[in-house]
């Protein structure tokens, strides 16, 4: 009832035409807008000087932040008269006013009025203004908005912010590298003696010398280890198929032995008497008649005697195709080729870096990118060409997402990030591409549960102090 009376009292007020005054204006001394985590705070200083309001009289302001047809409210701020301020004290606040700011006008006196509102803050914002709106009939500000004043403008655009991360330095390592191929070297039947002048050995021989010999003229190379494993097919006995496969292999390594000077290298010689991991893979992706079958004998367990499965094969209609266009592909040598590469100095590993940057380790990519000013076109080359490089390593696509992070590039980071190594370095670069989204509720949240030494606790104050501005 009491609500009921008061709103009646304020609605008569308005009514009234008996509002005699100078000017009514309500003056803006000092006025500020300003965004502060996910609200805008408004502060204005205002001066009620000008304002006559008699003692049975009420004027109601209403500041609104507006953008073209975007409006927000703010709280209104009634200004009464001695009679309506005591009314106001008494009674219970109307509906109409909700979280208003009231104050008795002093007629006839210098008088000031200190005014501070929070309204969340929405996108169309950053560029808008402050306008009041004088309601004097008790229409509702909507209906007056013809017959409004601007205050001051408002920007709230945001500098572009560079979050607080940390990269990871990486370890120095011993760099060890390997080129590797296959050779489908022939035989004579059942001969385990290499003949280069023999159908294409020539042009497989050339291939294997080709790939140890780029590794020699290598002023930064040192072959360290030489694998050959063989293969040979299931046609004939697994006896002489372990035979074969075993001689070929040392008769490749006795080949390369022969060409090239490998000082202390270790070598390393194997042999795969049937390839039927091989025959299955080529089978598979093959269109012979009863494919199903090959499949199904291939991959069934029995009879575990691989004789007697190349027994069962032989009974296939398509054996004879297989034979000839299959097998012999399944008789191959393979080989490869490691070798270390020497440490670089920075100046050196700055030139190799666009010359061959696979001989340079993540450490001494890391140390280029300190020689060259943060955010510059070198600098986010060098993280590039370090995760290109190092597509999977943890560390790589840390260092990868925290210069995506620095370029304001969220998206980019959040991919290189989905592989980085876990830690608070990953806590603090997924705070901060938080940030970048103006997700500052959740950036806080997440900053708010690393933990860690000095470093990461001064990188997670400063964030908070941009999330704060």
């Amino acid at each position: 009832m009491k609500r009921f009376a008061y709103t009646l009292l304020y609605m008569a007020a308005f009514a009234s035409t008996a509002m005699a005054q100078t000017e009514n204006t309500l003056r803006v001394v000092e006025g500020e807008a300003s965004r502060v985590g996910d609200d805008v705070i408004v502060d204005m200083k205002l001066d009620l000087s000008n304002i006559e309001v008699g003692r049975n009289r009420t004027v109601v302001y209403r500041p609104l932040l507006m953008q073209g047809d975007s409006v927000a409210e703010l709280p209104a701020i009634i200004v009464n008269g001695r009679v309506r301020h005591i009314q106001y004290q008494r009674l219970e606040r109307a509906e109409d006013f909700p979280s208003e700011v009231e104050v008795r006008r002093m007629n006839g006196e210098e008088q000031t009025l200190e005014y501070h509102a929070r309204v969340p803050y929405n996108n169309w914002m950053s560029k808008s203004e402050i306008v009041m709106v004088s309601d004097l009939c008790g229409c509702g500000w909507q209906s007056l908005q013809n017959d409004r004043s601007s205050l001051f403008p408002v920007n709230l655009m945001r500098e572009p912010i560079v979050p607080a991360v940390l990269y990871i330095t990486p370890e120095a390592e011993v760099k060890i590298r390997s080129k590797s191929g296959s050779a489908y070297l022939d035989f004579p039947v059942n001969q385990t003696v290499i003949r280069q002048d023999y159908r294409r050995n020539s042009t497989e021989l050339a291939a294997i010398d080709a790939t140890i010999q780029s590794v020699e003229d290598d002023p930064n190379a040192t072959i360290t280890k030489v694998t050959i494993k063989g293969y040979a097919s299931p046609e004939g006995s697994y006896a002489n198929n372990k035979r074969l496969a075993e001689g070929r292999s040392n008769a490749l390594l006795d080949y390369v032995k022969g060409l090239h000077d490998f000082g202390n290298a270790e070598f390393a010689v194997s042999a795969e008497p049937e390839d039927w991991a091989g025959l299955e893979k080529r089978i598979a992706s093959s269109n012979i008649e009863g494919k199903d079958q090959w499949l199904a004998i291939i991959r069934d367990s029995e009879p575990s005697d691989l004789d007697q499965k190349e027994s069962k094969l032989k009974q296939l209609p398509a054996y004879a195709q297989v034979l000839r266009d299959i097998y012999p592909a399944l008789r191959h040598s393979d080989y490869t080729v490691e070798y270390s590469i020497r440490n670089f100095t920075t100046e050196e590993a700055r030139e190799m870096l666009y010359k061959d940057p696979s001989q340079l380790s993540l450490e001494e990519m890391y140390r280029v990118a300190q020689t060259y000013e943060p955010g510059t076109p070198q600098y986010n080359e060098v993280f590039e060409i370090a995760v290109r490089l190092y597509p999977d390593d943890p560390i790589s696509n840390l260092n990868a997402a925290n210069n995506a992070i620095q370029n304001r590039q969220p998206e980019k980071a959040r991919r290189y990030l989905a592989k980085a190594k876990p830690g608070v370095e990953k806590q603090l670069a997924e705070a901060a591409i938080l940030m970048l989204e103006e997700k500052w509720t959740e950036a806080e949240d997440a900053l708010n549960r690393i933990s860690g030494d000095a470093k990461v606790q001064e990188a997670v104050a400063k964030n908070k102090e941009l999330i704060d501005n």
